[in-house]
């Protein structure tokens, strides 16, 4: 999926500030084999574009003298205000593989949660993928149906992954993973409380019939 976003270069000598009071945002766009340019972009624009897209989605570049394909690289927000007030882009090359990272969305119930067995712990929520860019996708499915008991796992092996993308992680490392649920962690601790008190009066006890 390539998403447009409508850019103007920028004259240097613009006040940002009063760029930043009309709704548009400062930019730069770099890349391997692009020359760094400093751009101007409509803030309305932006947000749309990075609720769409994220930082793992082609966006292509338009009202330069020829249309650029990037990813969103850096965001600056306005801690206050919380509205973007910079951005960088960087430029990928049409045909080279390239390494980033992908976000991972969970689907579908996990069965040791519906049947009170556990609880699902979700240790990764993004991996490191290569491919060329035009495979890159937007996010990963993680299904969470197979984690029936609480020895289950989900490793980074079993993701499924779609044609000409390769994570760039180790296979073993977990994606997500079934923990104990809470009340049955209680109960136990009431019963290892229960031995320790039981222990310590046989030991007094038998310390007293000694004396």
């Amino acid at each position: 999926m390539t998403i447009k976003l409508p850019v103007t270069v920028r004259d240097q000598a613009i006040n940002l500030g009063a760029l930043r009071e009309n709704g548009n945002v400062p930019a730069v766009v770099y890349g391997p084999k692009q020359e760094a340019i400093q751009i101007t972009l409509s803030g309305k624009e932006f947000d749309k574009v990075l609720k769409e897209a994220g930082e793992s989605t082609i966006v292509e570049l338009t009202g330069l003298k020829e249309t650029v394909e990037v990813l969103i690289k850096d965001v600056d927000f306005n801690p206050v205000k919380n509205q973007v007030v910079h951005v960088d882009f960087y430029a990928i090359e049409r045909g080279k593989e390239m390494t980033t990272h992908v976000p991972l969305e969970f689907v579908g119930e996990a069965p040791v949660e519906e049947n009170k067995l556990g609880n699902v712990t979700k240790v990764l929520h993004e991996v490191t993928v290569t491919c060329l860019p035009k495979d890159l996708p937007s996010h990963i499915d993680v299904d969470l149906s197979v984690l029936a008991t609480i020895e289950d796992k989900i490793h980074v092996s079993d993701l499924k992954l779609p044609a000409g993308v390769a994570v760039d992680m180790d296979a073993d490392e977990t994606v997500a993973v079934v923990s104990v649920a809470k009340e049955e962690v209680e109960e136990v601790s009431e019963v290892d409380m229960d031995s320790i008190e039981v222990e310590k009066k046989g030991k007094e006890e038998e310390v007293e019939e000694k004396a």
